[in-house]
């Protein structure tokens, strides 16, 4: 029942974005450069080369983007984190679009809160039997709050007396902590945080012209738990070049990638869900694994 309601989830947004003329793709997973950057990249021998296992397929989606302006993609990611935690997974599926000729990067936003409505709406319809057996309460969701990450750092020390530790990004604690707040006040089981840090976002992510500290992203947060991350990309390519000479980047290892700013991409950006902590989360399970249908962690790599 578990794995037919990850089939509904997953068919929910197929629908939607098929609807809202997003063009399915099927990038690579074995890539010559990491996107995310970070130690967190599975090292791979092909053919005597060196190479990785995919950690998103960010630079090939934006690369469509200016191809077919809308896309999205359905499959297997890798993070070589050593986390043993109930929220980490070394593989799992990312839903994963990217959209182009928005205005701002809320119009991302919008989009995620329309395409889980429609997921949610589909399971209602079609999974009756597996909800009713597995006892779960679909949230009420017509719009989600947003809220910016340092008022939600402040906001969190405020109501719990917390000392705020780390000023690049939330402890899971944090993350529990705002959602309960969250839906006290306005009932929302779902909360975006917007404007992370730029020190913490990747060497895409387009900072804000006000204020370039922050960059123009969000997570998603739902019942406690980050199943998001998101926002505007970098689309000019002098200012490409110029965040990741700041970052001391070997840019001719992106040479391939940089070719599109190069020759001219649209305003754009997009998202990555875990289909994994999203399920997991809507089924009120205390451990992601649950929601995984062949876990692989730092500890398992069979069945």
């Amino acid at each position: 029942a578990i794995f037919k309601l990850q089939e509904g989830i997953c068919n929910g947004f197929r629908k939607f974005l098929l609807e809202q003329k997003f063009t399915e793709i099927h990038t690579p997973k074995i890539v010559s450069a990491g996107a995310e950057g970070g130690a967190n990249i599975f090292h791979l021998n092909y053919f005597n080369k060196e190479v990785y296992l995919a950690q998103s397929p960010q630079f090939y989606k934006q690369m469509m983007v200016g191809v077919y302006e809308r896309v999205f993609e359905i499959a297997p990611v890798f993070r070589a984190e050593k986390h043993d935690t109930s929220r980490h997974l070394n593989e799992y599926i990312s839903v994963d679009y990217e959209m182009a000729y928005i205005e701002s990067f809320e119009d991302i936003m919008q989009m995620e809160t329309m395409m889980l409505k429609c997921a949610l709406a589909l399971l209602k319809e079609k999974y009756s039997y597996e909800l009713k057996l597995l006892n779960v309460a679909l949230p009420n969701l017509t719009s989600i709050p947003a809220i910016k990450f340092m008022e939600a750092k402040e906001l969190i020390s405020k109501e719990y007396s917390r000392e705020i530790k780390d000023y690049g990004d939330f402890e899971p604690e944090e993350e529990k902590l705002l959602s309960a707040i969250i839906k006290k006040k306005t009932g929302s089981e779902f909360i975006f945080v917007t404007h992370y840090p730029s020190k913490k976002r990747p060497f895409y992510a387009m900072d804000d012209s006000h204020n370039p500290q922050v960059t123009l992203s969000f997570d998603l947060l739902f019942r406690g738990l980050e199943i998001t991350t998101g926002g505007q990309r970098i689309h000019d390519y002098n200012m490409q070049i110029q965040k990741m000479k700041q970052r001391e980047m070997n840019i001719e290892e992106f040479e391939s990638y940089l070719m599109m700013h190069k020759y001219g991409m649209p305003p754009h950006g997009g998202l990555g869900l875990g289909l994994e902590r999203f399920t997991s989360k809507l089924l009120n399970q205390d451990n992601v694994r649950l929601a995984t249908l062949f876990p692989r962690d730092i500890n398992r790599v069979t069945p």
